[in-house]
């Protein structure tokens, strides 16, 4: 999912899926993601590209841009499944393109520690892992609730539109 907007805005699933930064930071995506899932599995594609889902919150109602990514595990991932999460790691929709890179510069430009800020959590039973990524947190530390939240930043980059859209996606779905 990258590329977010209020369904409110006149024609906005237009404007989303003909933003140039939107679509520029979503192909980034999909190529990243893509790209990783192929160390882990085998016969990796997009099986939907840009496709819009609508997300009902709160407050109003959002159009996110979506992509499906797919592969085929190995018949053991059950008993890698911690080798296999690792492996993918930081998650690209999180740390973006060339990955190695931009980790460095996040390490070296924020000053608190991200925690399980941006980590996955998941259950695992033995076969199936149901799992995200956590962009979006609230944490209980030292008595205080500390809501964690981001955006992905283009070269095409607006932070007005980048601030709003984090705003937008504070309120929790209701669906």
């Amino acid at each position: 999912m990258k590329g977010t907007i209020d369904a409110a805005i006149p024609n906005a699933a237009s404007q989303i899926l003909n933003d140039r930064k939107e679509t520029a930071e979503h192909n980034t995506i999909v190529d990243l993601i893509r790209n990783d899932l192929s160390m882990v599995a085998k016969k990796v594609h997009v099986s939907q590209f840009r496709y819009i889902d609508e997300v009902k919150t709160h407050e109003k109602t959002l159009l996110q841009v979506s992509s499906e990514i797919s592969g085929e595990l190995p018949s053991d991932y059950h008993s890698n499944i911690g080798t296999i999460i690792a492996t993918l790691l930081p998650a690209g929709s999180i740390s973006g393109a060339p990955k190695q890179k931009t980790v460095e510069i996040i390490k070296e430009s924020e000053i608190d520690q991200r925690g399980y800020y941006t980590g996955v959590f998941g259950l695992f039973d033995g076969q199936n892992l149901d799992s995200a990524v956590m962009i979006r947190y609230i944490e209980q530390k030292n008595n205080q609730m500390i809501f964690r939240s981001g955006g992905g930043i283009t070269v095409f980059s607006e932070p007005e539109k980048e601030y709003q859209e984090m705003i937008d996606k504070v309120y929790v779905p209701i669906h």
